[in-house]
C-alpha cells in the first residue's frame, strides 16, 4: 500500500474549451532531462527544478515518461510496480512535489501508462513462470504451446526477432517487444481490474492524464493469425496487423473514458496508435474514448508543400487533431530534415507549421533548442534493446534520447554534476539553453516567440483553417480571425501579398518598399506569421 496524497487539479471554467484542445505538451524522457542528484541520470528532482523554464518557454502542460520501477530493459517501459517510483528518479513524494509546483506555476503534467506488458520482474510474471502450464497466473499473461520446436506463429519483436520465448517447461509466452516485455493479456478481467485501480490511483494523486503507450497493441488476434512475411515492423503505419489495431481495444478505452470523465479538471487521455491511416485513428477519439491521439502521419511527413497539405487535410478530418514532430522514439526531425544548416532551417519553418495549425502541439525535449540525433554515439554506451535483438545492426533510438545541454561549455553542460548516462557531443556549447537564450535569432528565441504570440492571439489553439491561394511549393492559410501563416517549403524565394504586420518568422523576411499593395519576400525553406485585418 501507497500513502495516498491528492494534488487539485487546475481548475477549468465550465464554460471554456477543454484545456487540452490547444495546448502544447511538452515531453520530459525524465531521464535525459536534469539531474538532480548528480548520479548523471536524469529523476524527478531534476525536473521539479526546470519548470520554470518550461513556464518561461510558454507551454501549457508537461508529460513525463514513465518513472515506475523498473529493471530498465526497455528505458523504463519495463514497469514492476506501477503504483511507485523507481529510486533511480527518487520516490513518491518528489513526485507529488513536482506535481504541485507544476500546478502552482499553471502546468498541467500528464504521465505514461504502460497497459501492453509488463516487465518479466513483475510479481505477476514471476508467478506465471512458477504456476506450470495451467495456472491461473498464466492467464494474465499470453502463454500458447509451440507448433513442435517453432513459436506458435511467425510475429515478430519490433526490436527485432520472433515474438516469442520459450520457457523450461515447453510453452511460449508473446513479448511483441522485448523478451524482458512479456505481453499482457487484455481478455483477462483481472488485467482490466488492475489497470483501471492503477488510473484512479494517479488520478486521486491529482495527474491531468495519461499518454497510453502502445495503446493499439492491447488486444490480438484470438486465432493468432499468420502475418506470412518478415519485416512487419515496416507494416506498423501502412497495413492491419493481427496483433496491432484490432477493434477489442475500443472497449477498454470506452471503460477508461468513464473513468477520467469523473475526475474535475478535463482529465485526459492521448493514445500512442502507429496505424494505418486517419480513418483508423480516428476511431481512437470517438466522442465516449480518448481524448487524442499522436498523428505519427504527421512527424513521418516529408518536407514537401504537397505531401504536408495532404497530411494536414487528413488530419483534420480527426476529432482533435495532434502534431508532433518528434519524440525519443524517432530520430530528431532536424537530422530527418537533411541535418546541419539545411535541417535547421527546415525544422524553424516547421515548428511554426505546427503550432499554427488548429489542435494539439506535442514537443519533445531540446527540439525548441534545435537538438540534432547524435549519430556517432560509441558501440559500447548503446543501451536501446533494439541494438543487441537486432544483431548489432539497428542502432535503435539512443541518440535521440542524449541528455539536454543547459549551461556551459564542456560537457554534461549543466545537466549533471556526475557523468551523464549517455555522452554528450563536445560540439553542444553553443546551443545550451544559456547560450541560446541571449541570441535573438535563435531556436529557443523562435519557440518562445511563437509560443507567447500562439497563447495571447485569439486566432491559435483550437479552431478551424481555411487555405489560401499561393504559388507552388508554398502553404498558405488563414485563421480566423486575423491571422495568416505561409511556408515556402521550395527551394527559391517568393513574394506573398499578405495585408499584414509580421508577427515571428523562422528565418528574415522582409517587405517590399516599390508596391501598391504589402507584398513580402519569402525565402526558401521558410515560414512566417502575420497579423491581418
Amino acid at each position: 500500500m501507497h500513502a495516498s496524497t491528492a494534488v487539485q487539479p487546475i481548475a477549468a471554467a465550465r464554460d471554456e474549451s477543454p484545456w487540452w484542445r490547444g495546448a502544447v505538451i511538452y515531453q520530459v524522457y525524465v531521464r535525459s532531462f536534469a539531474d538532480g542528484n548528480g548520479d548523471g541520470i536524469g529523476d524527478l528532482a531534476g525536473a521539479r527544478s526546470r519548470l520554470p523554464y518550461l513556464r518561461e518557454l510558454g507551454v501549457d502542460a508537461v508529460w513525463l515518461t514513465p518513472f515506475y520501477p523498473s529493471p530498465m530493459a526497455d528505458g523504463g517501459y519495463d514497469v514492476t510496480d506501477y503504483r511507485d517510483v523507481d529510486p533511480v528518479f527518487g520516490d513518491l513524494a518528489d513526485f507529488d512535489a513536482l506535481l504541485a509546483d507544476a500546478h502552482e506555476l499553471g502546468l498541467r503534467v500528464i504521465i505514461d501508462v504502460v497497459p501492453n506488458h509488463t516487465s518479466d520482474a513483475h510479481a505477476w510474471f514471476a508467478e506465471a513462470l512458477a504456476g506450470g502450464p495451467g495456472n491461473r497466473a498464466r492467464e494474465r499473461y499470453i502463454f500458447r504451446p509451440g507448433k513442435g520446436d517453432e513459436p506458435p506463429n511467425d510475429w515478430e519483436s519490433i526490436f527485432g526477432g520472433p515474438a516469442w520465448t520459450q520457457v523450461p517447461d515447453g510453452e511460449w509466452y508473446l513479448h511483441l517487444f522485448a523478451p524482458e516485455q512479456p505481453d499482457l493479456n487484455w481478455q483477462d478481467a483481472e488485467v482490466r481490474a488492475e489497470f483501471t485501480g492503477i488510473l484512479r490511483f494517479w488520478l486521486d494523486r491529482g495527474v491531468d492524464g495519461f499518454r497510453i503507450d502502445v495503446a493499439h497493441g492491447m488486444v490480438k488476434d484470438p486465432a493468432l493469425a499468420d502475418v506470412g512475411r518478415t519485416g512487419q515492423v515496416s507494416l506498423l503505419t501502412k497495413e492491419r496487423l493481427p496483433y496491432f489495431d484490432q477493434d477489442g481495444v475500443h472497449e477498454i478505452y470506452r471503460e477508461w473514458r468513464t473513468i477520467l470523465d469523473a475526475y474535475p479538471g478535463h482529465r485526459i487521455a492521448v493514445a500512442e496508435a502507429w496505424v494505418p491511416d486517419a480513418e483508423r485513428l480516428a476511431r481512437y477519439v470517438r466522442p465516449d474514448e480518448l481524448h487524442q491521439a499522436f498523428n505519427f502521419h504527421f512527424l513521418d511527413c516529408a518536407f514537401d508543400a504537397a505531401a504536408m497539405r495532404r497530411v494536414v487535410e487528413e488530419s483534420l478530418a480527426i476529432e482533435a487533431p495532434t502534431w508532433v514532430l518528434s519524440n525519443h522514439d524517432v530520430q530528431r526531425h532536424v537530422t530527418r530534415y537533411g541535418g546541419g544548416y539545411v535541417g535547421q532551417r527546415r525544422a524553424r519553418a516547421a515548428a511554426l507549421l505546427m503550432l499554427a495549425l488548429p489542435g494539439s502541439a506535442y514537443v519533445y525535449q531540446g527540439e525548441e533548442l534545435g537538438l540534432p540525433e547524435v549519430l556517432d554515439l560509441p558501440d559500447e554506451v548503446l543501451q536501446d534493446p533494439m541494438w543487441e535483438r537486432s544483431g548489432r545492426t539497428e542502432r535503435g533510438r539512443d541518440g535521440c534520447r542524449v541528455p539536454v545541454p543547459w549551461s556551459g561549455e564542456q560537457a554534461p553542460f549543466g545537466f549533471s554534476a556526475g557523468e551523464p548516462w549517455l555522452p554528450m557531443p563536445a560540439s553542444w556549447g553553443g546551443i545550451t539553453v544559456e547560450a541560446q537564450s541571449g541570441e535573438p535569432g535563435s531556436m529557443l528565441a523562435l519557440y518562445r516567440t511563437a509560443l507567447r504570440v500562439r497563447r495571447d492571439h485569439p486566432a491559435l489553439g483550437d479552431g478551424a483553417l481555411r487555405w489560401l491561394d499561393g504559388p507552388s511549393g508554398v502553404l498558405i492559410f488563414d485563421r480566423g480571425p486575423g491571422f495568416v501563416c505561409a511556408v515556402n517549403a521550395g527551394p527559391d524565394e517568393v513574394e506573398l501579398a499578405v495585408d499584414g504586420e509580421l508577427l515571428c518568422a523562422s528565418g528574415p523576411v522582409y517587405l517590399l518598399s516599390d508596391r501598391r499593395s504589402r507584398t513580402w519576400v519569402v525565402p526558401a525553406e521558410t515560414a512566417a506569421w502575420w497579423t491581418v485585418g
